[in-house]
């Protein structure tokens, strides 16, 4: 069981907040930590790392790492920690980089053959991709075997069937080593496939908790779906108004009225949705 209570000032683009978060986290959960960029989200994995210095308490299966008499160093709070950018020893082999963590071999060619890295064992980090420094960042975080697991959007960078075989692998290993895994992430699909709980914060502070699909599924009134996208046109074909609306990494056309289209300005965040569900499912063909 993870128990925080901390507050801390955090200094924003615009305006200053306060990031205060009361949570508790049971073991061996995977919770998604979700919300817009400055609301707190790495910050919070920072302070759990013990990265950053707060106020209040943490507790860890009833061991104090934060309160006002003692701050638990970051070397022994047992945590691993994959970055967006990697951090990995670029003078370094693929192994030596593992090894350098915990001297433990069969570990180390363990956790390569789950990611499928063994036949890089023995190269150099900087002749690798993206997504074969990133499994080694992983790998290298669970060499500690560690109670909490921290993801601060390590996948954002992959393309899409690389991502999926992470969150696979990353999956897989939370499960293997039992941790209690916190990722901050903006994509609601990988959410979805690997949380247990998602936790969204705005202003520093916690506005929505649950289950996956109890968040991230949007079924307010009539409506059947819904997706929060900017607007980027609005243009006059014949007698009605198209409004162009980017929705993730793909944009659509939607037909609105003229009295919509005088409301509304480009660059406006805007919801799509639908209200009665007639949609078409269709499997992508690949080539």
């Amino acid at each position: 069981m993870i128990n925080i209570n901390i507050n801390k000032k955090l200094h924003g683009v615009e305006e200053d907040m306060q990031l205060d978060v009361i949570l508790e986290i049971e073991k061996g959960d995977f919770v998604a930590l979700s919300g817009k960029s400055g609301s707190g989200k790495t910050t919070l994995l920072r302070i759990l790392a013990g990265l950053e210095t707060t106020n209040g308490i943490i507790h860890v299966d009833n061991e104090i790492w934060l309160d006002t008499h003692k701050c638990k160093s970051i070397q022994k709070r047992e945590i691993g920690f994959v970055f967006q950018d990697y951090a990995l020893f670029e003078n370094m082999s693929v192994l030596e980089n593992l090894l350098y963590v915990k001297k433990e071999l069969k570990l180390a060619d363990h956790l390569l053959e789950v990611t499928e890295l063994g036949e890089f064992r023995n190269r150099a980090v900087t002749t690798l991709s993206g997504g074969q420094k990133q499994r080694v960042a992983l790998c290298r975080a669970m060499m500690k075997r560690p109670k909490i697991l921290l993801l601060d959007e390590p996948l954002s960078a992959l393309d899409p069937s690389m991502r999926l075989k992470l969150q696979n692998e990353i999956l897989a290993l939370h499960k293997e080593f039992g941790t209690t895994t916190i990722m901050v992430s903006h994509d609601p699909s990988e959410i979805y496939r690997l949380a247990s709980r998602v936790i969204v914060l705005e202003n520093g502070k916690i506005i929505n908790d649950g289950k996956p699909k109890e968040v991230l599924l949007r079924t307010q009134g009539s409506q059947k779906f819904s997706f929060e996208g900017e607007l980027l046109e609005i243009k006059k074909v014949d007698i009605i108004y198209i409004a162009i609306v980017a929705i993730g990494q793909q944009l659509v056309e939607i037909v609105i009225s003229g009295d919509e289209a005088k409301d509304l300005k480009i660059g406006d965040l805007v919801n799509v949705s639908t209200k009665a569900f007639n949609g078409n499912l269709k499997k992508n063909q690949t080539t």
